[in-house]
Protein backbone atom coordinates (compact mmCIF):
# COMPACT_ATOMS: atom_id res chain seq x y z
CA UNK A 1 0.00 0.00 0.00
CA UNK A 2 1.46 3.37 -0.63
CA UNK A 3 2.00 5.10 2.32
CA UNK A 4 2.16 8.77 2.24
CA UNK A 5 4.60 10.99 3.59
CA UNK A 6 2.80 13.95 5.86
CA UNK A 7 4.57 17.17 7.93
CA UNK A 8 2.96 16.33 11.03
CA UNK A 9 3.46 17.65 14.32
CA UNK A 10 1.45 15.41 17.06
CA UNK A 11 0.82 18.71 19.50
CA UNK A 12 -1.56 19.80 17.41
CA UNK A 13 -4.89 19.35 19.03
CA UNK A 14 -6.56 17.39 16.14
CA UNK A 15 -5.34 15.29 13.14
CA UNK A 16 -7.43 18.00 11.09
CA UNK A 17 -4.33 20.85 10.77
CA UNK A 18 -2.29 17.85 9.06
CA UNK A 19 -4.50 16.91 6.12
CA UNK A 20 -5.84 20.84 5.15
CA UNK A 21 -5.43 19.16 1.71
CA UNK A 22 -8.29 16.77 2.22
CA UNK A 23 -11.64 18.53 0.56
CA UNK A 24 -14.08 18.74 3.23
CA UNK A 25 -17.81 19.21 1.69
CA UNK A 26 -19.73 22.23 3.49
CA UNK A 27 -22.24 19.95 5.53
CA UNK A 28 -20.25 18.19 7.78
CA UNK A 29 -2.88 27.04 26.61
CA UNK A 30 -2.39 23.42 28.30
CA UNK A 31 -2.16 20.46 27.02
CA UNK A 32 -2.33 17.67 30.18
CA UNK A 33 -5.57 15.95 30.37
CA UNK A 34 -7.94 17.31 33.66
CA UNK A 35 -8.70 14.31 35.25
CA UNK A 36 -12.60 14.48 37.14
CA UNK A 37 -13.21 18.04 34.67
CA UNK A 38 -16.93 19.53 35.27
CA UNK A 39 -18.79 21.52 33.04
CA UNK A 40 -17.22 24.82 33.69
CA UNK A 41 -19.09 27.93 34.76
CA UNK A 42 -21.93 29.29 32.49
CA UNK A 43 -22.19 25.74 30.31
CA UNK A 44 -25.39 24.63 29.50
CA UNK A 45 -27.07 22.76 31.74
CA UNK A 46 -26.96 18.60 30.55
CA UNK A 47 -28.60 17.96 28.01
CA UNK A 48 -30.71 14.37 27.21
CA UNK A 49 -32.23 12.92 23.78
CA UNK A 50 -32.10 14.40 20.56
CA UNK A 51 -30.65 17.45 22.08
CA UNK A 52 -27.70 15.66 23.17
CA UNK A 53 -27.00 13.65 20.34
CA UNK A 54 -27.13 17.16 18.36
CA UNK A 55 -24.23 18.36 20.72
CA UNK A 56 -22.38 15.49 20.02
CA UNK A 57 -22.40 16.02 16.13
CA UNK A 58 -21.26 19.25 16.44
CA UNK A 59 -18.58 18.13 18.92
CA UNK A 60 -17.62 15.50 16.51
CA UNK A 61 -17.59 17.50 13.27
CA UNK A 62 -15.77 20.64 15.05
CA UNK A 63 -13.00 18.17 16.90
CA UNK A 64 -12.21 16.86 13.34
CA UNK A 65 -12.76 13.29 14.39
CA UNK A 66 -13.86 12.25 10.51
CA UNK A 67 -10.12 13.42 9.68
CA UNK A 68 -9.09 10.24 11.09
CA UNK A 69 -11.84 7.77 11.10
CA UNK A 70 -13.43 8.16 8.44
CA UNK A 71 -11.57 6.26 5.34
CA UNK A 72 -11.36 8.71 2.37
CA UNK A 73 -11.89 8.05 -1.65
CA UNK A 74 -10.67 9.78 -4.23
CA UNK A 75 -12.77 12.55 -5.69
CA UNK A 76 -12.45 15.01 -8.62
CA UNK A 77 -10.26 17.40 -7.27
CA UNK A 78 -8.22 14.95 -4.41
CA UNK A 79 -9.31 12.81 -1.63
CA UNK A 80 -12.96 13.07 0.31
CA UNK A 81 -14.13 11.58 3.23
CA UNK A 82 -16.33 8.55 2.75
CA UNK A 83 -19.20 8.92 4.23
CA UNK A 84 -20.98 5.54 3.41
CA UNK A 85 -17.96 4.31 5.81
CA UNK A 86 -18.30 7.35 8.33
CA UNK A 87 -16.21 6.74 11.30
CA UNK A 88 -15.43 3.28 10.66
CA UNK A 89 -12.11 3.60 11.02
CA UNK A 90 -8.88 1.53 9.24
CA UNK A 91 -10.13 -0.99 6.57
CA UNK A 92 -10.03 -4.14 7.60
CA UNK A 93 -9.30 -5.50 4.36
CA UNK A 94 -6.10 -2.91 4.24
CA UNK A 95 -3.76 -5.01 5.92
CA UNK A 96 -0.62 -2.94 7.53
CA UNK A 97 1.97 -5.64 8.72
CA UNK A 98 4.75 -3.27 10.06
CA UNK A 99 6.09 0.23 10.61
CA UNK A 100 7.24 1.92 7.54
CA UNK A 101 11.00 1.91 7.84
CA UNK A 102 12.25 5.51 8.05
CA UNK A 103 16.15 6.91 7.69
CA UNK A 104 16.72 8.00 11.10
CA UNK A 105 18.35 11.30 9.20
CA UNK A 106 15.54 12.47 7.32
CA UNK A 107 13.29 14.80 8.83
CA UNK A 108 10.37 12.66 7.70
CA UNK A 109 9.38 10.90 10.70
CA UNK A 110 5.62 10.36 10.64
CA UNK A 111 3.84 9.17 7.87
CA UNK A 112 0.09 8.10 6.89
CA UNK A 113 -1.80 5.78 5.00
CA UNK A 114 -3.93 7.17 1.77
CA UNK A 115 -7.21 6.65 4.16
CA UNK A 116 -5.82 8.77 6.42
CA UNK A 117 -6.68 5.74 9.11
CA UNK A 118 -3.34 4.33 9.93
CA UNK A 119 -0.17 6.01 11.21
CA UNK A 120 3.22 5.18 11.77
CA UNK A 121 6.02 6.75 13.79
CA UNK A 122 8.59 5.75 16.44
CA UNK A 123 5.99 4.50 18.40
CA UNK A 124 4.68 1.74 15.93
CA UNK A 125 1.91 1.89 13.77
CA UNK A 126 -1.70 3.24 15.52
CA UNK A 127 -5.17 2.52 13.68
CA UNK A 128 -7.62 4.80 14.17
CA UNK A 129 -10.95 3.04 15.65
CA UNK A 130 -14.19 2.00 14.70
CA UNK A 131 -16.58 4.69 16.29
CA UNK A 132 -19.53 3.85 14.96
CA UNK A 133 -22.67 2.03 16.68
CA UNK A 134 -21.59 -0.93 15.76
CA UNK A 135 -22.01 -3.21 19.05
CA UNK A 136 -19.24 -5.73 17.91
CA UNK A 137 -16.43 -3.85 16.18
CA UNK A 138 -17.48 -0.63 17.09
CA UNK A 139 -18.37 1.40 20.27
CA UNK A 140 -21.73 0.67 20.47
CA UNK A 141 -20.92 -1.46 23.88
CA UNK A 142 -19.06 1.36 25.44
CA UNK A 143 -20.66 2.69 28.66
CA UNK A 144 -20.07 6.67 29.65
CA UNK A 145 -17.38 5.83 32.58
CA UNK A 146 -15.62 3.94 29.77
CA UNK A 147 -15.38 6.64 27.43
CA UNK A 148 -14.67 9.52 30.07
CA UNK A 149 -12.46 7.16 31.53
CA UNK A 150 -10.68 6.62 27.71
CA UNK A 151 -10.28 10.60 27.47
CA UNK A 152 -9.02 11.31 31.09
CA UNK A 153 -6.52 8.31 30.89
CA UNK A 154 -5.63 7.71 27.49
CA UNK A 155 -6.12 4.19 27.65
CA UNK A 156 -8.28 2.29 25.51
CA UNK A 157 -11.88 1.76 27.36
CA UNK A 158 -10.56 3.29 30.21
CA UNK A 159 -8.14 0.86 31.88
CA UNK A 160 -6.46 -1.20 28.93
CA UNK A 161 -3.21 -0.02 26.30
CA UNK A 162 -2.42 3.43 25.38
CA UNK A 163 -4.05 5.26 23.26
CA UNK A 164 -1.05 6.06 20.31
CA UNK A 165 -0.75 8.89 18.35
CA UNK A 166 -1.95 11.25 16.43
CA UNK A 167 -5.11 10.74 18.43
CA UNK A 168 -5.30 13.89 20.77
CA UNK A 169 -6.65 12.35 23.74
CA UNK A 170 -5.39 15.11 26.48
CA UNK A 171 -7.14 17.71 24.90
CA UNK A 172 -10.75 15.79 24.12
CA UNK A 173 -10.25 15.00 28.17
CA UNK A 174 -10.20 18.36 29.08
CA UNK A 175 -14.00 18.99 27.68
CA UNK A 176 -16.78 18.63 30.70
CA UNK A 177 -18.30 15.07 31.58
CA UNK A 178 -21.57 16.19 30.13
CA UNK A 179 -19.73 17.35 26.53
CA UNK A 180 -17.85 13.63 26.85
CA UNK A 181 -21.43 12.62 27.51
CA UNK A 182 -22.89 13.56 23.77
CA UNK A 183 -20.23 13.16 21.77
CA UNK A 184 -20.47 9.29 23.31
CA UNK A 185 -24.51 9.43 22.54
CA UNK A 186 -23.46 10.56 19.22
CA UNK A 187 -21.45 7.83 18.29
CA UNK A 188 -23.63 5.58 19.56
CA UNK A 189 -26.73 6.81 17.01
CA UNK A 190 -24.40 6.62 14.26
CA UNK A 191 -25.09 3.71 11.74
CA UNK A 192 -23.29 1.35 12.63
CA UNK A 193 -20.68 -0.98 10.43
CA UNK A 194 -18.79 -3.76 10.83
CA UNK A 195 -15.27 -3.38 10.47
CA UNK A 196 -13.07 -5.08 12.73
CA UNK A 197 -9.86 -2.89 13.27
CA UNK A 198 -6.48 -4.25 13.65
CA UNK A 199 -4.68 -3.95 17.05
CA UNK A 200 -1.53 -1.17 16.79
CA UNK A 201 1.67 -2.46 16.20
CA UNK A 202 5.15 -1.72 18.19
CA UNK A 203 8.28 -0.33 16.93
CA UNK A 204 8.94 -4.46 15.72
CA UNK A 205 5.94 -4.80 13.96
CA UNK A 206 4.30 -7.03 16.87
CA UNK A 207 0.93 -6.28 17.63
CA UNK A 208 0.16 -4.48 21.10
CA UNK A 209 -2.05 -6.03 23.01
CA UNK A 210 -4.05 -5.24 26.71
CA UNK A 211 -1.61 -4.99 29.49
CA UNK A 212 -1.38 -8.31 31.80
Amino acid sequence: MVVRSLVALLACASAASVISACNRPAQPPGTDAVPGATAPAGAPAALTGQAQIDRGKMLVIGGGCHDCHTPKKLGPTGPEFDYDRALSGQPQDEKIEAPFKNDPKSPWQVHASGNLTAWTGAWGVSFAANITGDTNTGIGIWTEKMFIDAMRTGKHMGTSRQILPPMPWNFYGQLSDEDLKALLAYLKSTKPIANRVPVPLGPDGKPIEAPQ
